[in-house]
């Protein structure tokens, strides 16, 4: 789409209008934002598009349609496939070799299950290798609920930080402001991070990573964002 508008603004809906016209999502539904600040940086991507409109530029805006068509029709089937990460994640994967890998592994990892046990009255088991090890079924229901308490704004910027980490804890750990972003960041790429320093760095993994970096920071905005 190429840009028609002359001005952007937020109405007292919070909806995105573009001139006079209310911005829709794919959906067809208004785009309006639950708080002035989530607004006010969704408005900014639409003011900062110069000629065509390229989703991958307007991250917050694509979350803000995710959160409104897919998650808050049915946000409890939606909270039910982010928990099923809970079923794998990977602090409870160790590395038994080589001892300083698995000593890193540790020294990231622990402190952030040592959280989520306190802070969901849970337990976490872990394994050394890569075959799979059940999660106790009460330890799967409090994480489901705990993602599930979220309101749909809330769930779409928790749906990318998962994925990116590869972790439900630490994507929890970081919407509940327990450790910082830069702590989440490095405990997610603790392997590769080790592999990089053994090998060296391949140039297009780098870039990869710096996009993934993008996109979790934009996710993390986002959610700052909608809780004002």
């Amino acid at each position: 789409m190429k840009r028609f508008w002359r001005q952007v603004s937020v109405d007292d809906d919070r909806v995105i209008r573009l001139d006079d016209r209310p911005v829709r999502t794919p959906g067809r539904t208004p785009l309006a934002l639950p708080t002035q600040a989530a607004a006010e940086a969704v408005a900014a991507e639409w003011a900062a598009v110069a000629d065509m409109v390229d989703p991958r530029a307007m991250p917050l805006t694509g979350l803000a349609n995710a959160a409104i068509d897919r998650i808050a029709p049915d946000p409890a089937h939606f909270a039910e496939g982010l928990a099923r990460y809970g079923e794998s994640d990977l602090l409870c994967y160790r590395a038994d070799d080589p001892a300083e890998l698995a000593a890193r592994q540790a020294a990231a990892w622990d402190p952030v299950i040592a959280w989520a046990r306190a802070r969901y009255d849970i337990a976490v088991e872990t394994t050394a290798g890569i075959i799979h090890r059940p999660q106790p079924p009460a330890t799967l229901t409090r994480l489901g609920d705990a993602v599930a308490a979220l309101d749909p704004f809330a769930m779409a910027a928790l749906s990318p930080l998962v994925t990116l980490t590869g972790s439900l804890l630490l994507a929890l750990a970081l919407v509940e402001e327990a450790f910082d972003a830069d702590t989440i960041w490095a405990a997610a790429h603790v392997d590769e991070d080790w592999q990089v320093e053994r090998w060296g760095e391949d140039i297009l993994a780098a870039e990869r990573r710096t996009a993934r970096r993008a996109e979790f920071d934009a996710a993390l905005r986002f959610l700052r964002a909608v809780r004002g």
